[in-house]
């Protein structure tokens, strides 16, 4: 009888084991999202004690190259039609405030500036990438932090660590979500996601926010979170610039300001009911959040464009240039250029309309040409030119199976096929400006200079690109407005 008793209780207790696996079965991943131990205090924690933490000398080298880049895609940009009508928009407010439109000489307040100043660094395809967020982070977190700076009048080091945080914990978002499989698959935009949360957090670095305020910034930013993958179908770049760029940094603006006025909000956005995650990605890894904050800078995994094309060409050209180094190779006696990239890769450039984001072309024009500049990559006249043409006849884009298991690492492979048989390849499986090929300074200058000379002149661009170099040494940020507008 006591056998049978015992067996009664562990057969009860098996059943009631069972249950409740059966009840957390049943429960949806984002109700047990919703249960998830809090990431917040540490999150906060770090956030607030960002703007007085000093950064390795390697990471602040890193975030001037980052910070230039940028402020030479705003300077590039003025002269694109995004860029023109972000500056026609600023004309049109007329209010004028404390902080600079750059490339003009206009200014505005802060949430209108980081706007326009966004839409400017994303005019083109100069401006920085992320690939493991599938985000540039660039072209929205430091016009966001300039804006600020500006307006409360901080210094050189503390503009560094409002930028570095922004790039830590703006990627870390889309990152937490599985970003490239829930860009493919959410219709969202993780640019957009990942670039509100960091210029919301750099923002409030520069304005001081305490740990407390930091979670009502990240409650604001979360509710201003927005973005939607149609931008892929806007064949004009007005629209993927407002997206990447112009609207998370200023809607990362806004929830700082509103926070440093007053605003309070809720404590944990991140979890509890209804919470940011059960809303956009129920099945995300909030660890990602803050795991190895402080030892792993995003800023430092950030590629920088070595030319003036979509991320998904610079393979290709990178392999090309390869090419060029090695071989002598005429236009007229090439018979068929092949270009493998991955499958994601290839529908953003296939055949489109733009030049730089147009692979077929730019292609072609490296072949011509040896190299692609500024110029060669916006003369949008260039892709009905019959030498052009009678390139791109021979340019054949295969999406590959091989190259997309390998995403979101951008590979590409080119076969130059000579009439005579000769098959030249290169495959590039690290494009240079990313961080297992970075570029050095001197590199960095000098697409620097390119950008920004012929915009503001020789003077201007030389004493920006001193002041950017040496940023730890600038006791205001305002110091840079001379440098940033036309006479």
């Amino acid at each position: 009888m006591a056998a049978h008793g015992n067996f009664l209780i562990e057969r009860r207790k098996f059943l009631a084991q069972a249950g409740i696996a059966l009840a957390a079965a049943a429960i949806p991943t984002g109700a047990r999202a919703a249960n998830a131990p809090s990431v917040m205090p540490q999150l906060s924690a770090y956030l607030a004690e960002a703007a007085n933490r000093p950064l390795p000398d390697e990471v602040v080298e890193k975030a001037k190259y980052h910070i230039l880049d940028t402020f030479a895609a705003m300077v590039s940009g003025s002269l694109l039609p995004p860029g023109n009508a972000a500056l026609q928009y600023a004309r049109a407010g007329g209010a004028g405030g404390e902080a600079t439109i750059v490339a003009s000489t206009l200014t505005a307040s802060p949430v209108e500036a980081a706007f326009v100043n966004a839409m400017l660094a994303q005019s083109d395809e100069t401006d920085d990438s992320n690939e493991f967020s599938q985000s540039h982070p660039g072209c929205a977190i430091v016009p966001a932090a300039f804006a600020m700076a500006e307006k409360f009048g901080v210094d050189g080091n503390r503009f560094l660590r409002a930028v570095t945080l922004g790039y830590d914990i703006g990627p870390r978002v889309t990152i937490s979500f599985g970003a490239l499989d829930f860009r493919n698959n959410s219709h969202k935009s993780t640019h957009a996601i990942a670039e509100v949360f960091g210029s919301a957090v750099a923002a409030g670095c520069i304005t001081g926010l305490g740990a407390q305020q930091m979670r009502w910034l990240l409650d604001y930013t979360a509710q201003q979170s927005a973005g939607i993958g149609a931008w892929t179908r806007d064949t004009q770049h007005m629209e993927k610039a407002f997206v990447f760029a112009g609207m998370p940094a200023k809607n990362g603006v806004m929830s700082a300001l509103l926070v440093h006025s007053g605003f309070t909000g809720i404590d944990d956005i991140f979890s509890g009911a209804d919470n940011y995650f059960l809303a956009y990605a129920p099945n995300a890894n909030q660890d990602e959040l803050i795991k190895d904050l402080g030892y792993r800078y995003e800023i430092a995994r950030t590629n920088i464009k070595k030319w003036p094309v979509g991320s998904p060409i610079q393979a290709p050209l990178d392999a090309m240039d390869n090419i060029f180094k090695k071989h002598e190779v005429d236009p007229e006696n090439v018979k068929s250029i092949v270009v493998r990239v991955a499958h994601t890769e290839a529908r953003i450039v296939d055949n489109r309309e733009i030049p730089d984001i147009c692979l077929q072309h730019m292609v072609s024009v490296m072949l011509l040409d040896k190299t692609i500049s500024f110029q060669a990559a916006h003369d949008k006249a260039r892709m009905s030119h019959p030498d052009v043409l009678r390139v791109r006849a021979k340019v054949e884009l295969i999406p590959s199976d091989e190259l997309e298991a390998l995403e979101p690492a951008r590979h590409a492979i080119v076969e130059i096929t000579l009439n005579d048989g000769t098959v030249l390849t290169d495959h590039v499986a690290n494009v240079r400006g990313t961080a297992d090929n970075p570029m050095d300074r001197g590199e960095v200058v000098r697409k620097a200079t390119d950008l920004i000379e012929p915009v503001l002149g020789k003077a201007n661009s030389a004493g920006l690109i001193e002041k950017l170099t040496r940023l730890e040494k600038l006791n205001d940020l305002r110091g840079l407005r001379p440098f940033l507008q036309k006479a």
